[in-house]
């Protein structure tokens, strides 16, 4: 029996990262949406000609014919309704942020657990090879030790459009970027050991970040910094420092418009610089099939890969928080 897959927000993120994806492949279907209003969930469901427009997200919940829900509502409601999806013994697939701190976190695997399911945040970029490339290059010595890494994430939206430029509802540059950045320091260097720091003018509208810089410092003096940043032209790059090179991964967010290969370029300190490249991927795509895996296998909630991130997130947002102007 195919997973059969409801929509709690009507956005166009569920539509690149669902919808599309789902198009014929066998194993999944979207049957039904929700959305704040019924008319906006009706106009999303004759768009994507799916089965069910739902006049609410509760009665959605409801559907005893979906066994999955895909929650893309703004960040500050993801982890409720996520809850609220597990407590209706529905596996849940949250967009990243899987939610804004611990204590969402908890409630939201206690949720997961006494429901029996899986909760799966949904981060695009992750498991991509070149996380793989970074490790082995790190323990190959090949450049020496690694005593750096700078992410800058911007993203061109125009100031006041949606969520993202209202505190309260989780917005603003650090959480609409935060997950790429602390995913692939995770994936390549570890975030154990680690001490967080964050610094924002929260000069935006409403006290919201338009800009973040977020640090993370090892005992070992290694060091991870994002510049993150929203109405600003789009940037996506991570560099990694060697004592014997640099290694730079530009436009690494370019799969989400479809199949592009992503490269690595290596540039020993004393050697020519090389490009390592990649098969063309989709990040949909790519995180469905990851998706519809883990669905399919046994065991319920596992957050453990999202708890440490999510912990330092919350960390370093405090930190900025506790340190802005005027406070």
């Amino acid at each position: 029996m195919p997973h059969e897959i409801g929509l709690l927000g009507a956005t166009r993120i569920a539509e690149r990262a669902i919808v599309r994806p789902s198009a014929g492949r066998p194993g999944v279907r979207v049957r039904a949406v929700a959305a704040s209003t019924v008319d906006r969930a009706e106009a999303f469901r004759a768009t994507h000609g799916l089965p069910v427009a739902h006049p609410n997200y509760r009665a959605l919940l409801d559907d005893p014919g979906i066994d999955t829900v895909y929650v893309s509502l703004h960040n500050s409601a993801h982890a409720q309704w996520a809850a609220e999806a597990a407590r209706a013994g529905k596996h849940v697939i949250v967009e990243k942020p899987l939610c804004l701190g611990r204590r969402e976190l908890r409630t939201l695997w206690t949720a997961a657990v006494a429901g029996g399911v899986h909760v799966i945040e949904a981060v695009m970029t992750a498991d991509h090879p070149w996380q793989a490339a970074i490790r082995a290059l790190i323990a190959s010595g090949e450049l020496g030790e690694l005593t750096g890494i700078r992410s800058r994430i911007a993203f061109d939206v125009p100031v006041g459009a949606g969520y993202r430029f209202v505190p309260e509802l989780g917005g603003g540059a650090f959480f609409d970027t935060a997950s790429y950045w602390l995913q692939a320091v995770r994936a390549t260097v570890g975030l154990a050991g680690a001490t967080a720091g964050g610094h924002s003018d929260f000069s935006g509208p409403g006290g919201v970040d338009l800009d973040f810089t977020a640090t993370l410092t090892w005992p070992s003096g290694l060091r991870a910094t994002l510049d993150a940043a929203l109405a600003e032209q789009h940037c996506a790059e991570h560099e990694f420092t060697f004592t014997g090179g640099r290694v730079r991964l530009n436009n690494f967010l370019r799969p989400a418009a479809g199949p592009f290969p992503v490269n690595l370029v290596i540039a020993p300190q004393n050697d020519r610089r090389r490009v390592e490249s990649f098969e063309p991927s989709a990040y949909y795509d790519d995180q469905l099939s990851r998706i519809l895996h883990r669905l399919d296998q046994p065991g319920t909630a596992d957050c453990s890969d999202a708890a440490e991130r999510i912990a330092v997130m919350e960390d370093i947002y405090l930190d900025a928080l506790g340190r802005r102007p005027g406070r």
